[in-house]
C-alpha cells in the first residue's frame, strides 16, 4: 500500500466515524471497554506495519471512545469540532511544522498573528495585548500567572530572571473560594501551595464576594472567573477590577469558556468591565468547537508575556512576538490554525449565534428537568445546568442509570457539600431535539428512581 492509500484509509476510517457518532453510544458498553485489552500487548520486536496498526486503532480503539464529536454529550464544557477545525488540523498534520517562528514556519507564524488579532477583536479586549495559543488554560494561566509575578517583582526592584524567588518580596495570591483547579493547579507549579491563596468567600451562585475582598496592594494577583464552571456565574468585574488597578495588583481572567459571552449583545453585560483586566486565558475546545491542545492566553503588557517566556537561544533567534516567546512551548505545533479557520468560517454573527444558541438550550434543559422534579441550582445565566433530586442517593442513582443508557453522557459535582449533576450544552451538533430527547429521558429516570426509593424496605 502507497503512503497516499493509506492515508485514504485513515481517512475513511475517520469519515466512518464521525458519520456514525449521532447514533454511537455515548458511553463505551463493557463489550467495547473489553476490547480495549487489545492494546495491552508487549512491544514487538518486529514492526507490525502502517496498516495493521491502524485497522487495530479503528477496530478496538473506534468502539472504546467517549463520542463528545456528537450532539449527546453534555459533560466538561466540551465542544465537538467544527469541520472548518477539522479539516485545519488535517493540513497541519500534513504540512508537519515546528511553529516556533516566522524562521521555521511562516506560514504558521502569519496565521496564527491573523488569529491572534481576531481573537483580541471578537472578544473586545485591548488589541496591542499578547495572544499565545498554547496545550490549554492551565498552560495559559501559568503563563499569564509567571508574567504577572515577574512584573509586580520587577516594580518592587527585584530582578525575578537572575535572582528567583529565593529572598524575594512575598506576592500574595487572591481567588473565589470556587476558583478552578487548573488555577490551583498553575499555582502550584509556581511553588504557591493552596494554604498561601487567600481565598474570598463566594455566593450562592459562585460568584467573589466584593464586600470581602482583602486589602489589595502592588504585591498582590486577583484571579476573577468568567464562567464558574458549576454553574457559568461570573465575578462581578466592574465591581472588582477597579479596586485592584487602584492598588496596582494584578488582576487575571480564567474565562475557559465563558469569555466568549462577550461576543453576544444578548450576554455581553455578564461580562462588564471584564477588559480592564491585565490578563485572560480561554480554551478552543470549548465554546469555540476546536479540537484539543488548542487554548489562548492574553496578556494586556506584550512585553510582560514576552519577558516572561523568552526562549531565544544563539541557535534559534526570532521576534519577541513569535509563539515561542510567548508560550511555554519551545518546539510547537500551530495551535492557532484550527482556531483561526474556526474564527474565520462562522465570522463574528456566527459565533454570537452558536453561543446564544447553546445558552437558549440550556434554558431549555432546565425547564425541562425543573418540570420533571429535578432541583435546578443555578441561575441558567449561560450554557450551564446544575441540578440534583431530593436525596444524594437519589441524585447518584439517577447519574448511573442515565449513562448506562449509552443515550447521553454528563457528569456528577459537588456543590455546597452534597452531590449534583451538571450538563453543559457546548457542541454545535446539538439541537433542540436531542435537549428535548434528553429531558424525555431524565424525566423517566426520575420517575423510576423515586418509585424505587418508594418502594426499598
Amino acid at each position: 500500500m502507497t503512503t497516499l492509500d493509506f492515508l485514504e484509509d485513515a481517512d475513511r476510517r475517520a469519515r466512518r466515524y464521525v458519520a456514525g457518532a449521532a447514533d454511537q453510544r455515548v458511553y463505551p458498553d463493557q463489550a467495547a471497554l473489553a476490547g480495549l485489552a487489545a492494546f495491552d500487548e508487549p512491544f514487538p520486536d518486529h514492526g507490525r506495519g502502517p496498516e495493521d496498526t491502524l485497522a487495530l486503532l479503528d477496530d478496538a480503539g473506534s468502539p472504546g471512545t467517549v463520542v463528545s464529536n456528537g450532539p449527546n454529550y453534555f459533560g466538561f464544557v466540551i465542544g465537538a469540532t467544527l469541520p472548518a477545525a477539522a479539516a485545519a488540523e488535517r493540513m497541519m498534520t500534513a504540512w508537519d511544522q515546528c511553529a516556533s517562528s516566522f524562521g521555521n514556519s511562516p506560514v504558521a507564524d502569519v496565521i496564527e498573528k491573523t488569529a491572534a488579532g481576531w481573537i483580541l477583536d471578537a472578544l473586545d479586549l485591548p488589541r496591542k495585548s499578547a495572544v499565545s495559543f498554547g496545550t490549554s488554560a492551565s498552560a495559559g494561566s501559568l503563563a499569564c500567572l509567571t508574567a504577572a509575578r515577574r512584573t509586580l517583582l520587577e516594580r518592587q526592584g527585584w530582578d525575578f530572571d537572575a535572582d528567583g524567588l529565593a529572598g524575594a518580596p512575598g506576592i500574595r495570591i487572591v481567588v473565589p473560594k470556587t476558583v478552578h483547579i487548573t488555577l490551583r493547579k498553575a499555582l502550584r507549579l509556581m511553588g504557591v501551595g493552596n494554604t498561601h491563596l487567600i481565598e474570598v468567600p463566594v455566593d450562592g451562585q459562585g460568584r467573589l464576594e466584593p464586600d470581602n475582598l482583602p486589602a489589595l496592594d502592588d504585591r498582590t494577583i486577583v484571579c476573577l472567573q468568567a464562567g464558574e464552571v458549576n454553574t457559568g456565574s461570573f465575578d462581578r468585574f466592574a465591581q472588582i477590577i477597579p479596586k485592584a488597578r487602584q492598588a496596582g495588583a494584578w488582576v487575571h481572567v480564567d474565562g475557559a469558556f465563558g469569555l466568549w459571552a462577550r461576543t453576544s449583545a444578548r450576554l455581553r453585560h455578564l461580562t462588564s468591565g471584564i477588559e480592564d483586566a491585565d490578563s485572560w486565558t480561554t480554551d478552543g475546545h470549548k465554546w469555540l468547537n476546536t479540537p484539543y491542545d488548542g487554548a489562548v492566553a492574553i496578556c494586556r503588557d506584550r512585553d510582560a508575556l514576552a519577558g516572561a517566556m523568552n526562549s531565544d537561544a544563539v541557535y534559534a533567534t526570532s521576534s519577541a512576538d513569535s509563539q515561542k516567546n510567548l508560550g511555554i512551548e519551545f518546539s510547537r505545533r500551530a495551535r492557532g490554525i484550527p482556531i483561526w479557520a474556526a474564527l474565520r468560517s462562522m465570522g463574528r454573527d456566527g459565533i454570537a449565534q452558536l453561543v446564544e444558541e447553546h445558552c437558549r438550550l440550556a434554558r431549555r434543559l432546565a425547564e425541562g428537568l425543573s418540570a420533571a422534579g429535578y432541583t435546578v441550582l443555578n441561575d441558567v445565566d449561560l450554557n450551564q445546568v446544575l441540578f440534583r433530586l431530593d436525596t444524594d442517593e437519589a441524585t447518584q442513582a439517577a447519574h448511573a442509570a442515565a449513562i448506562a443508557t449509552g443515550r447521553l453522557w454528563f457528569g456528577p459535582t459537588v456543590w455546597q457539600g452534597r452531590p449534583a449533576l451538571r450538563m453543559s450544552v457546548s457542541s454545535w451538533h446539538t439541537r433542540t431535539a436531542h435537549i428535548d430527547a434528553a429531558i424525555i429521558l431524565l424525566t423517566q429516570i426520575a420517575q423510576e428512581t423515586r418509585e424505587g426509593a418508594g418502594s426499598a424496605p
